[in-house]
């Protein structure tokens, strides 16, 4: 995991599950980020508690509020890091944050629906428009023209429950509104890989596991991934990603899952 060198990370749903995990790796990291910005839409509330006991012991932690379907939220979040990083661009943006509906192909709803794909798939887009300026500036910033996260990219979280090809999961939760935001969002990882290597910036959409979260159980079974091995083991994957993983899809171990 040492390998992973980025000077300025933000995550979104940073205040708990994989989010959280991410964000207490990096800082326990040999050579920690100079920036840590966690992202999340209620700092002040007690969900965030953990986060802001990490923020006192981290100088380097700053958390951000954010609410990723709303885009005055997401300009100011973006005006903010870009205050604080001063000169200097954004290298690495984790799109984490996300919800699902445990609705059924029969009870799936329009308001359902439109809420998990505004938050899934439309938030990852807007997020990733509003900070390509600061992504820009880091490319522009770091030698050598070789894509990594090191210089600037954009992961975005997805889930092998989005993978047309692999289904994974049908027989234990359907959750349709998630599935499908999950594949339009890896839809939208390919658009960005295309859109953004001119730019200098690797994209790649990432399966974090099953993991032991509130959304990971909410099935009311156990998934076999703790957090901390989730958020270890895509860090690793992160710091080994190249000009030749941008546009992918991988998972928590760096196999590449089906699209």
């Amino acid at each position: 995991m040492a390998g992973l060198q980025v000077r300025s990370l933000l995550v979104t749903g940073a205040n708990r599950g994989i989010g959280l995990g991410l964000v207490r790796q990096l800082l326990g990291m040999p050579n920690p980020p100079e920036w840590v910005f966690a992202a999340c839409r209620d700092p002040k509330g007690e969900r965030a508690q953990e986060l802001k006991n990490l923020a006192s012991r981290h100088p380097n932690l700053v958390i951000i509020p954010l609410e990723v379907t709303d885009p005055a939220s997401i300009k100011a979040a973006a005006a903010r890091v870009g205050e604080q990083l001063g000169g200097s661009g954004l290298n690495l943006l984790i799109n984490n944050a996300g919800i699902a509906k445990l609705n059924l192909l029969d009870t799936e709803t329009l308001e359902d629906m439109s809420q998990v794909y505004t938050t899934n798939t439309v938030g990852p887009l807007l997020l990733s428009q509003a900070f390509l300026p600061l992504l820009k500036k880091a490319a522009q910033g770091s030698p050598g023209s070789a894509l990594s996260c090191s210089k600037a990219a954009i992961i975005n979280m997805s889930s092998y429950g989005g993978s047309i090809a692999s289904p994974s999961g049908w027989d234990l939760m359907q959750v349709v509104s998630y599935r499908c935001s999950k594949a339009a969002l890896n839809m939208l990882t390919k658009c960005q890989s295309l859109g953004y290597r001119e730019h200098g910036v690797l994209c790649a959409a990432l399966h974090p596991g099953w993991v032991q979260t509130d959304m990971g159980s909410s099935a009311g079974h156990t998934p076999p991934v703790t957090v901390d091995a989730s958020a270890r083991g895509m860090l690793k994957v992160l710091s080994s990603l190249s000009e030749k993983d941008t546009g992918t899809f991988l998972d928590w171990e760096g196999n590449v899952v089906p699209w």
